[in-house]
């Protein structure tokens, strides 16, 4: 059973980490809202919601599936 507990404990050390480092990068998108500093359109705020909704998403299907796609690059 200690195979089982190691593989948690390296889940969990993992999943927090990378998601903390998510979540600083989505809140370092938000700081380009700042009109005064950044030109961009509302096609350009839609691609990057679009983008990160269907990463979400494949996320998401991951966890429910043992497929999975591959790794997508963003771009404007």
């Amino acid at each position: 059973m200690a195979g089982i507990s190691d593989k948690r404990e390296k889940f969990v050390r993992l999943a927090e980490g990378r998601t903390q480092s998510a979540l600083e990068a989505i809140r370092k998108i938000g700081n380009l809202s700042n009109r005064r500093a950044y030109e961009y359109s509302d096609a350009d705020i839609k691609k990057i919601i679009k983008t990160l909704r269907e990463a979400t998403n494949a996320v998401e299907h991951k966890f429910g599936s043992s497929s999975g796609d591959g790794v997508n690059k963003f771009k404007l």
